[in-house]
C-alpha cells in the first residue's frame, strides 16, 4: 500500500527559500573570512598612506 502526501506549493517555496538562504549565508561567511586577510596583505604591500 502506497501513501501519496500532498504538501502544497507553500512547502516547496519554503524549502527553496531555506536552501537559498543557507547557500547565501555560507557564501557571505566565506567571503568575510577570506576578505580581511587579503585586505591586510594588500595594505602591507601598498605601503602607508601618504598625506599632503
Amino acid at each position: 500500500m502506497s501513501i501519496i502526501l500532498y504538501v502544497g506549493p507553500g512547502m516547496g517555496g519554503g524549502l527553496f527559500a531555506a536552501i537559498l538562504g543557507i547557500m547565501i549565508s555560507l557564501f557571505v561567511s566565506l567571503f568575510a573570512i577570506l576578505w580581511y586577510p587579503f585586505k591586510k596583505i594588500y595594505r602591507k604591500i601598498r605601503g602607508p598612506k601618504k598625506e599632503n
